[in-house]
């Protein structure tokens, strides 16, 4: 098995940028989802909000994350997100673990993108792992991954919402897509991981299988409800609000229905 694909998403819930090499840290990719959209009730994602999907985040020279090509706090990325996100919404930098739906990393396999053919960028994924023959991945739960000098903890399968379901170039939507997984796959696709071993690990990089008995140190984070349900909501701190799940326009995976 070897690195296939590496991606990082500077802007939660923004598109993400491709990396050659990244850094992993006891927090994930370096520059991972460290700013996020949000509006006076707390984060918006694209549970609720599917055309924040479709702009390009990347990461500047100066490590600043960009929202279309400008800097996340300028007036030009702000017009944007309104743009795309709604006229309540506006950018916050915040860097605590709660802004990661479960872990700090998302591992997919290439045996399992193709079986479900569609778009890799649909499942969001910080990693895809190459050469991982069929169903490998739905096994691995309680194990880890070697890469380089890192090790990734894998945890469980992720549970898949209404993301998936968006084309993150144009934002239309394709509910088969989700029927699928949830037909298919149990509604579970990719490797909910996290970092036990911090380190830097590159495209092509060899991949090794490995037991071990590491536990993350926490779940959830600001997404909560089905199928988020090891999610347990706190608050961000300074720069940003928990959301408020009595709202109706609340941004959780309940919001969207599949039959």
């Amino acid at each position: 098995m070897f690195v296939k694909n590496l991606w990082r998403y500077p802007v939660k819930s923004l598109g993400g940028e491709v990396l050659s090499t990244a850094e992993l840290t006891d927090d994930g990719v370096v520059g991972d989802r460290i700013v996020h959209v949000r509006n006076f009730r707390g984060p918006l994602t694209g549970r609720t909000r599917h055309q924040l999907l479709t702009i390009p985040g990347a990461t500047g020279p100066d490590g600043s994350p960009l929202v279309a090509g400008h800097r996340w706090d300028s007036a030009e990325a702000a017009a944007i997100v309104r743009e795309r996100g709604g006229a309540d919404a506006e950018l916050a930098a915040y860097p605590g673990p709660e802004r990661f739906d479960v872990l700090n990393l998302l591992v997919a396999t290439d045996s399992a993108v193709a079986e479900l053919g569609a778009d890799v960028r649909r499942l969001r994924p910080n990693l895809l792992l190459g050469g991982v023959p069929v169903g490998a991945e739905r096994t691995w739960s309680g194990r880890a991954l070697a890469i380089g000098d890192a090790v990734i903890g894998i945890h469980d399968l992720r549970g898949r919402c209404v993301v998936t379901t968006i084309d993150p170039d144009t934002g239309a939507q394709d509910v088969n897509v989700l029927r699928r997984i949830r037909d298919e796959f149990d509604g579970r696709l990719a490797l909910n991981c996290w970092v036990i071993t911090p380190g830097t690990i590159t495209v092509g990089d060899s991949v090794g299988l490995l037991e071990t008995d590491a536990e993350p140190d926490r779940l959830g984070g600001w997404v909560v409800g089905a199928p988020y349900l090891a999610a347990a909501s706190s608050s961000p701190g300074s720069g940003s609000a928990a959301p408020d799940n009595r709202s109706g326009d609340r941004d959780n995976g309940e919001t969207y229905v599949i039959t």
